[in-house]
């Protein structure tokens, strides 16, 4: 949806067929996991799939909407970085935990992780968008500026940034001078703005975390556990 032309290191499939068959594609494979949720027993393994695949949709849908709005708050960016990822890592996680048979209690704290670091992971992405390297991302950058989408590092400069700055924002955005606008969140006197952003998805992995303790030496607790360590060290990686 962003027109992107690279993911990891590979030509997207906008890239190579154009923007409305790559739509199309996302719609098939949602319903090709549903598909797959047919072959189990349990019922609301496709239950929630599908609704998974609505609250991505509306989260993507909202944020169509409020592009180019300067009046998006972070607690409506955080709800729709929720709805389009935090949902979509939470319900693997709980899934995960349905189909082996876990007790209510590690289900829940699974869907409650999963929540938090998807949630953890969509800020890292957009810290990316806006001080990754290409090269090394193997991703195309500078998307969601391009398209006026503001996310957290735009809006935590945006709250305080100075009059001038607020302007010169605005202005570089609408021309679609990226460049030029990733250097002044990096340079303005607010540049602030990544690192609080990169330390609000540092705690989202610490907190979820934390809703694993006390699960002893559950091997698949532990992975996520390492997992959570992983994306922390992705966010080190960025700080400026």
């Amino acid at each position: 949806m962003d027109e992107a032309e690279r993911r990891r290191a590979q030509p997207t499939a906008n890239a190579r067929w154009g923007n409305s068959l790559s739509v199309l594609l996302g719609d098939c494979l949602f319903a090709h996991a549903l598909t797959l949720s047919t072959n189990f027993e349990n019922a609301g393994i496709g239950r929630a799939i599908a609704r998974t695949a609505a609250t991505v949709c509306s989260g993507e849908m909202i944020q169509t909407q409020r592009k180019f709005d300067l009046n998006l708050s972070v607690q409506d960016y955080l709800r729709i970085v929720e709805m389009k990822t935090g949902s979509l890592f939470s319900v693997a996680a709980e899934l995960a935990a349905v189909i082996s048979e876990a007790n209510a209690g590690v289900i829940q704290r699974f869907k409650n992780f999963g929540f938090q670091i998807g949630t953890a992971y969509q800020i890292y992405d957009d810290c990316v968008d806006l001080a990754g390297n290409e090269g090394a991302t193997g991703k195309t950058l500078g998307t969601d500026l391009r398209k006026g989408k503001f996310t957290l590092p735009v809006l935590i400069f945006l709250r305080s940034a100075t009059e001038f700055e607020r302007e010169r924002c605005c202005q570089l955005v609408l021309e679609e001078r990226v460049e030029e606008m990733i250097e002044l969140l990096k340079n303005g006197a607010t540049n602030g703005a990544l690192n609080e952003s990169i330390a609000a998805g540092s705690d989202l992995i610490r907190e979820a975390q934390g809703g694993l303790d006390g699960m002893g030496s559950n091997p698949y607790a532990e992975a996520l556990f390492f997992l959570g360590e992983a994306l922390c060290e992705m966010f080190d990686q960025l700080r400026v």
